[in-house]
């Protein structure tokens, strides 16, 4: 086979092209799904609660076609209240009681039309229909029929959905049981975006605080030291431990809590669990680790002096990560958005008396699977976009003879080079991920939903397979880095590039696994603690939130926020290892040191990574 000659080309062309064309097609899918969520849905009837006559309550409504008593302005009546709150019944999952919006729930009890009436005038907060004027109370001979049954129990505004609830012991039982049977036979799906609107603004702080924490790991190693090393590990030993003993003591806490009845919260003690177990495995593993490498300390600080040289001499690559992040916040809270809208997407259909049932659509499960693709895909390909702008800049620096005079804006030279030849190949091996993340994704659904029939053999098939999608994953995902940068070095396509990649890989294995295990291993640290104090404050703020709210999933959501975070920052030092492992590897293959064929890089670096990789 002919030679290749592994040098920046000049002369570029575009790779994988329809791959790029077929994302493009699969987001005017995104676009069209953004759309309809936009036209059918309403997020905040999930949490605002709305009345019998579609009214969303606290906020101004639109007439719906059909019911007179729609459309009015609710911006001051917060609170949803049952006309009929101590007997209630359910009937396919609708509570079978008129509801309104009110002002204020009624905080003594009510005997008499009177006393309905009396309460109107003083507090502003009329508890019959709508249409019915305060003054006709007690002379409409229908006011028994439109106002709420005598006597009235006191009522309290609790935090619950915006509810009233009423206060008497036999009627809060009879409450309470009504909305246990309707929460717990409710989707999961609609129980995950309760507890995501009810928490948004706690997901919103912790999202924040990762991001503080993997900008201070930045900075950290950037100017790191044989100190700054230990007291890294120092604390991720502290992290873990500290979390897995606050995880079993929240797990314990729940599990012997009397008053659980709701499905949300078994699933809270359920998730509690296999949290706890997770973070006990990876606590032990990675003690186990760091005791087996903590003689090759030294050998890491040196790497990472050596990465700190290189970004030296490209200083805007500490900063590449913020417009990462900033397009990864923008697109989440775009996908949040739309998620929210589409889990309420129905229509409004008019009932006899003028009321008004939201029925959902056909198909809106499918979208929302849809919608799931493009989060994981898109999410995959802003990374693979970063990892090749990181890549291009390291190698046009690598590839300079000139050390003391590098190339002008390599960053934004590297930008224009991804976006006019190589967004195809970003696309292609974010797909390829992608595939292999959602195998194990419908594992966990199928897990889920036989989890009640399935034996211990079907447990461990599911678990095994699982964990076998995850390895492959991984594994994968460390060969595309090496795939983008050889792409950037020659400018060719996906497939083409694996072949070189895999090519200079098999001559230099042994060598370069030695020296970047080590310093991959210390930058998956610096994760595991933005993780885990990141987790730590979640921890404290939802553990206050137990009422009627999945929770947990929110913190598996500021969990997983939060690794992307750590990666998308600390990935500046990764990927310019291993962009400069693989230059290193090929720079040894083409040349011999020797005045025809020098080495590019300078003799410091060449005799740091030949001492590293002894």
């Amino acid at each position: 086979s002919e030679l290749r000659e592994w040098r920046p080309v000049l002369c570029r062309k575009c790779t994988d092209t329809l791959w790029l064309l077929f994302f493009f097609l699969f987001w005017a899918g995104m676009m069209f799904i953004t759309g309809y969520a936009v036209m059918a849905g309403s997020a905040e009837r999930l949490v605002l609660g709305y009345d019998s006559f579609g009214n969303v309550c606290g906020r101004k409504n639109t007439p719906v076609e059909g019911a007179p008593l729609s459309g009015q302005d609710m911006r001051d009546k917060k609170y949803v209240f049952f006309l009929n709150s101590c007997s209630l019944e359910m009937q396919s999952l609708k509570i079978s009681s008129v509801s309104l919006c009110v002002s204020s729930c009624p905080q003594e009890q009510l005997n008499s039309l009177e006393d309905l009436q009396s309460f109107a005038r003083n507090n502003g907060s009329c508890l019959c229909i709508y249409n019915l004027n305060i003054s006709n109370y007690t002379l409409n001979p229908k006011a028994a029929e439109l106002c709420p049954t005598l006597p009235v129990p006191p009522s309290k505004s609790f935090p619950l959905f915006n509810r009233c609830v009423p206060q008497n012991p036999e009627c809060y039982s009879k409450y309470a049981t009504v909305l246990i049977s309707m929460v717990n036979e409710m989707d999961i799906f609609y129980r995950i975006l309760s507890g995501i609107l009810a928490g948004r603004d706690t997901v919103i702080g912790l999202s924040c605080l990762a991001l503080a924490f993997s900008f201070i790991l930045v900075l950290t190693f950037r100017f790191i030291q044989t100190l700054l090393v230990h007291t890294l590990i120092a604390l991720v030993v502290f992290g873990l431990l500290f979390v897995s003993g606050v995880l079993w003591w929240l797990y314990y806490d729940y599990r012997n809590d009397p008053s659980i009845e709701l499905e949300t919260e078994k699933e809270n003690v359920k998730f509690l669990l296999g949290y706890a177990i997770f973070s006990t495995t990876v606590t032990v593993v990675l003690l186990s680790l760091i005791l087996v490498l903590r003689k090759r300390l030294q050998y890491t600080v040196q790497l990472f002096q050596i990465v700190g040289k290189i970004i030296g001499r490209i200083p805007f690559l500490l900063f590449q990560p913020l417009w990462t992040f900033l397009i990864l916040i923008v697109f989440w809270v775009f996908w949040v958005a739309v998620l929210l809208s589409l889990g309420t997407a129905g229509t409004a259909q008019t009932t006899s008396g003028g009321q008004v049932e939201y029925r959902s659509l056909s198909g809106i499960s499918y979208m929302a699977w849809y919608h799931f693709v493009g989060l994981i895909w898109t999410s995959e390909f802003i990374l693979a976009c970063q990892q090749m702008t990181i890549a291009g800049a390291v190698i046009t620096c690598y590839f300079n003879r000139n050390k003391n005079c590098p190339p002008p804006h390599p960053v934004l030279s590297s930008i224009s080079v991804l976006f006019c030849y190589h967004l195809g190949t970003a696309v292609k091996g974010s797909f390829l991920i992608t595939m292999l993340r959602i195998p194990r994704i419908v594992l966990c659904c199928l897990n889920n939903i036989l989890k009640q029939k399935e034996g211990a053999c079907a447990k461990c098939l599911f678990k095994c397979c699982s964990c076998g999608f995850w390895c492959h994953e991984n594994v994968l995902r460390y060969f595309h880095q090496h795939v983008y940068t050889t792409t950037v070095i020659n400018g060719t396509d996906f497939c083409t590039s694996a072949k070189n990649a895999i090519l200079i890989l098999e001559k230099n294995s042994a060598q370069l696994a030695s020296i970047s295990c080590l310093g991959d291993f210390i930058l998956f640290l610096g994760k595991v603690f933005v993780v885990c104090f990141t987790v730590f404050g979640g921890l404290v703020a939802f553990n206050y939130h137990r009422e009627l709210q999945t929770w947990v999933v929110p913190l598996l959501l500021v969990g997983f926020f939060a690794y992307l975070m750590s990666h998308n920052f600390l990935s500046v030092f990764q990927v310019t290892v291993d962009a400069m492992f693989l230059c290193f590897a090929i720079d040894m293959e083409t040349n011999d040191g020797s005045a025809e064929k020098p080495y590019f890089m300078d003799q410091e670096l060449l005799v740091n990574l030949s001492d590293n990789s002894k």
